[in-house]
């Protein structure tokens, strides 16, 4: 595909309508025959944005114009977007239920029209100037709804804390996360759980130094539960001694494969004070499962679930994901369904993304053919779970999803996962610890984040620990800065 800017900058944003329409092929060429033009151009003190698409032998323009405004560059750019998207809908006769939406977070995005506009005019704004369907536009305005419960719950003062263990059993092949497995990474976990416990210790003073509150704690990954129960105990003791958990309202761990689930890790998660924890089967097909790489059965699955009621968990979630290589509408309505009968607390419903990094994109084997597939997976999954009576309670997207869909968090009344809603708002400030984790420090009287990064790999994330521990105190420093105007409520 390529792509002709002229006249402004927006090419991030025009780059990510054209993936839309065109996941699998990268900018930069013509030898596709797709060819996308995007300009912006002033005539006596009128900006004309004008939009060109070549593809399937065809080529449609479109243009409009506008006179300088309030917010004037964030117009331009959704104007040209929207003219591009408009012209791939008539040349390809394919429109996408998220229109032009390209982010990550479009209920953040509907709160803030809302807060402008009113809810009903933010409603009609997401779909006339966006062209989001009415089908996602109601979902987007339930979650809302949902999460402003929730996101009221946080104080100026709250903050959650984020654990890493990026180590798993095996890598799936759709997995892009920085996640190393036993076989050839098990011998750095006794060293990177203690620099871990280090860390978190260091992260406990910096807290209280400021003066905040925990609201919740979420163990994730890679796989929490590839760490042995002595381990698992070590960093949750560790929590449990430098931590004020009083005011803790979700503690989460993810035991994300069934086949690291066993009664001892168990017992030790529970009796440390964790009331979620989240098995995450993706299919119940064991011939979906071999084939993106997962070393766990069907019966594992709810073996461990089972496991995990008798000892004690009263909130389980569970993930599926829609449009896995090999699966059908019928196999995933299958899996859907046996998840349902076993009643969890919650079951997320991801949309496969197809990342360049996951070994399903770097050996060839992805496909985007299953689009409309996925579509009718995902519309089966939303009436089926709110028949059941499950909410939808937070929603984001990624690029490179089948069907261009969405993931949903979809809960009982009362069991939505509340780190998932805070990170995603950005409600809060979020401790990252270990490897691979982000800190991200947001200002309580405004929108401002500052993210502080650690070291990426679990061996680099050891070697230079002590560098590590600076970059922490950093962040503290940072903290500090951005909090100091304000005074807690």
């Amino acid at each position: 595909m390529k792509l002709v800017i002229t006249g402004h900058a927006y090419r991030y944003e025009i780059e990510n309508i054209c993936r839309l329409f065109f996941p699998q092929y990268d900018i930069g060429t013509d030898s596709d025959g797709i060819i996308v033009t995007s300009t912006l151009a002033e005539n006596g003190g009128i900006v004309l944005l004008r939009g060109e698409v070549t593809a399937g032998g065809r080529t449609l323009a479109a243009e409009e114009s506008i006179e300088p405004c309030a917010g004037f560059d964030k117009e331009c750019e959704r104007m040209l977007a929207v003219i591009l998207y408009d012209l791939f809908v008539e040349i390809l006769d394919r429109p996408l239920d998220w229109g032009a939406v390209t982010g990550v977070r479009p209920v953040k995005l509907l709160r803030r029209m809302g807060e402008q506009l009113g809810d009903e005019s933010a409603a009609e704004w997401m779909r006339d100037a966006l062209r989001v369907s009415d089908k996602k536009l109601k979902l987007c305005r339930r979650t809302l709804q949902i999460e402003n419960r929730l996101l009221e719950l946080s104080r100026p003062d709250s903050f959650s804390l984020y654990i890493g263990i990026p180590f798993c059993p095996t890598r799936c092949d759709y997995c892009s996360f920085v996640s190393h497995t036993v076989q050839r990474a098990g011998k750095l976990i006794p060293d990177y759980v203690n620099c871990l416990c280090r860390e978190l210790e260091q992260t406990a003073e910096i807290a209280r130094g400021l003066g905040l509150r925990l609201e919740t704690v979420y163990m994730g990954g890679g796989t929490p539960t590839t760490l042995t129960a002595e381990q698992m105990a070590q960093v949750l003791g560790t929590v449990e001694r430098h931590f004020d958990l009083s005011a803790v309202r979700e503690y989460c761990v993810e035991a994300g494969r069934p086949d690291t689930v066993d009664k001892e890790k168990l017992h030790v998660i529970r009796g440390h004070g964790v009331g979620r924890i989240s098995i995450n089967p993706q299919s119940l097909s064991d011939t979906v499962l071999e084939a993106i790489g997962r070393k766990h059965t069907e019966k594992q699955f709810y073996d461990a679930f089972e496991l995990a009621r008798q000892c004690g968990f009263e909130h389980i979630n569970a993930d599926l994901i829609v449009g896995l290589p090999g699966d059908s509408e019928e196999g995933f309505a299958r899996s859907l369904d046996g998840l349902m009968e076993l009643s969890p607390e919650g079951i997320t419903v991801h949309a496969l993304a197809m990342k360049r990094a996951s070994n399903l994109v770097s050996g060839g084997r992805e496909s985007y053919e299953g689009g409309e597939q996925a579509v009718r997976m995902v519309d089966y999954s939303a009436a089926a779970l709110d028949a059941r009576g499950y909410r939808p309670y937070y929603l984001y997207r990624q690029s490179r999803a089948a069907g261009n869909m969405e993931n949903v968090g979809w809960s009982k009344l009362g069991f939505e996962g509340l780190y998932n809603v805070f990170i995603m708002d950005e409600t809060h400030s979020i401790f990252g610890c270990g490897a691979g984790a982000v800190t991200k420090l947001r200002q309580p009287d405004g929108e401002y984040l500052e993210r502080v990064f650690n070291y990426k790999f679990p061996y680099e994330y050891i070697d230079r620990f002590d560098d590590m521990l600076e970059r922490k105190k950093l962040a503290g420093e940072a903290c500090r800065r951005i909090m100091k105007r304000k005074e807690w409520a």
